[in-house]
């Protein structure tokens, strides 16, 4: 039996734009993230809701501020090092992405705001610090 669960099913019948690119063309620097119109859970790049497998998922806009989880240092597949965090956004979901500035720089805690640019690596989003993070040097 087929159920039409409106936009989600549309867009995995033709194509996945707004479903699996955080930036569409003609988006601007907008991150785009899916909310389970069932349970309410915010997800990132999903084609079911992973709390109660549902399909029916409307497209959000996130505001793209966010809190870094947890930031690693990556040395392959790039001519330089360079971080790879995960970023708790303010809606809800978690992404991967990476954060500007030296990769030892980056720490669990920090805010973070969707940038304008795109990761030339791996096409992922790219962060920057809100604010100067505060270290205590002692």
């Amino acid at each position: 039996m087929y159920h039409d669960s409106g936009n989600a099913a549309r867009a995995v019948a033709g194509t996945t734009t707004g479903v699996l690119d955080p930036r569409p063309a003609g988006s601007g620097d907008a991150l785009l993230f899916q909310r389970c119109t069932w349970c309410g859970t915010a997800m990132y790049q999903r084609l079911l809701c992973p709390v109660c497998q549902g399909s029916d998922l409307r497209t959000e806009r996130s505001e793209g501020i966010g809190t870094v989880r947890h930031s690693s240092v990556v040395h392959r597949n790039s001519p330089a090092a360079r971080n790879v965090s995960l970023i708790e956004m303010a809606e809800g979901f978690v992404l991967r992405g990476r954060v500007m500035g030296p990769p030892v720089g980056v720490h669990s805690g920090d805010r973070v705001r969707l940038s304008t640019a795109k990761d030339p690596v791996r096409g992922e989003p790219l962060f920057q610090l809100l604010d100067e993070p505060y270290r205590a040097w002692t």
